[in-house]
């Protein structure tokens, strides 16, 4: 601080101008210490670090946000039901379960379907070449992320659903499952090329091929059929729900009128219920007749074996009690 300002180096790393901060200048940059007095008028960009969140502190964030909405969903929820009278209560929670359980049952099934590529990845399994897909194929990660969403929105259309049924809004109540329901639809045809465009036609092209087995079995057409057999429940209640959506019948609670449209005794129910068995045993005949393995005779046989089942569980709603337990039940009991 006592030097003389003739001495110092025009070369010194550290210059200051009067009021001004440090400015790190480059030791061998020659150069007169005039000219550099002015660093506005200099034609050297000036490189400015941006402070950027870590990847860490951004899950974590997420977590907490996302722990932060399930809380939030749960007191919301919990509040409402306390708000409903007893004899009301049963009923209301059985409705909308039925409304949202399908929807539940499929985030689960896109959860796992994710665990299931993150294990192929982690085993070097080509998937992608298995399941002939194209280079643009979601990954675990990509799968996760659907998922998430899903898993944020089906709860809260739910948690809307408790709270406006429970402060009288029963218009406002019974669009929540209605327009969720659209939305997802929307979603799985939208034709623009957002939301994963290539994997949801892939999607939708291979449920037409399993709908009409006219062509060549290929892997991904008996692989999603297996998967639409264990999914007989979720078929049966989204087509209850979407009855009772189509005859207003959402948030009413009126168990007799609403059976007596969309109750068990409906044909659509066993139809629905029968579809990915049909599509399976035409899948085997398919491929039998395209490679003549008797072991595709076999699995056509043990998928055929579901169609009796189905039907004769429907034809309980159509006879006597008589009839059903002394000659029915006992055809049902042999058939399952």
């Amino acid at each position: 601080m006592f030097e003389n300002p003739a001495t110092i180096s025009s070369n010194s790393p550290h210059l200051r101008k009067s009021g001004s901060k440090s400015v790190f200048v480059d030791p061998g940059v020659n150069g007169n210490l005039s000219e550099m007095g002015d660093l506005k008028g200099s034609s050297s960009p000036l490189h400015i670090t941006t402070m950027v969140p870590s990847p860490i502190f951004l899950w974590r964030f997420k977590v907490v946000l996302f722990l932060f909405w399930a809380l939030c969903c749960c007191k919301i929820g919990w509040d409402s039901v306390m708000r409903m009278s007893i004899d009301l209560r049963d009923l209301f929670l059985y409705e909308a379960f039925l409304y949202y359980n399908p929807l539940l049952l499929v985030t689960m099934m896109v959860w796992l379907w994710g665990v299931n590529l993150w294990v192929f990845s982690q085993g070097s399994v080509n998937y992608a070449k298995v399941f002939d897909l194209d280079h643009n194929h979601l990954t675990h990660r990509e799968m996760w992320k659907c998922s998430m969403w899903m898993t944020i929105i089906v709860p809260t259309s739910m948690t809307a659903y408790l709270y406006l049924y429970s402060h009288g809004e029963v218009s406002l109540a019974a669009s929540q499952p209605v327009l969720l329901y659209i939305a997802f639809a929307l979603v799985l045809i939208f034709p623009f090329d957002i939301f994963y465009l290539s994997s949801r036609y892939f999607l939708l092209r291979t449920l037409w091929r399993i709908a009409f087995p006219l062509q060549p079995i290929t892997f991904p057409d008996f692989f999603l059929a297996d998967i639409l057999t264990s999914m007989v429940k979720v078929f049966s209640d989204l087509e209850r729900s979407v009855c009772r959506m189509v005859h207003r019948q959402v948030a009413t609670i009126a168990w007799f009128e609403a059976d007596a449209v969309c109750g068990s005794h409906q044909i659509a129910i066993p139809l629905v219920l029968v579809f990915p068995y049909i599509c399976r045993l035409l899948q085997c005949l398919r491929q039998y007749k395209d490679t003549k393995e008797k072991s595709s005779l076999l699995n056509a046989l043990k998928y055929s074996t579901a169609v009796p089942v189905i039907f004769l569980s429907a034809l309980k709603y159509h006879v006597m009690p008589e009839s059903w337990t002394s000659f029915y039940r006992p055809l049902w009991l042999f058939s399952s």
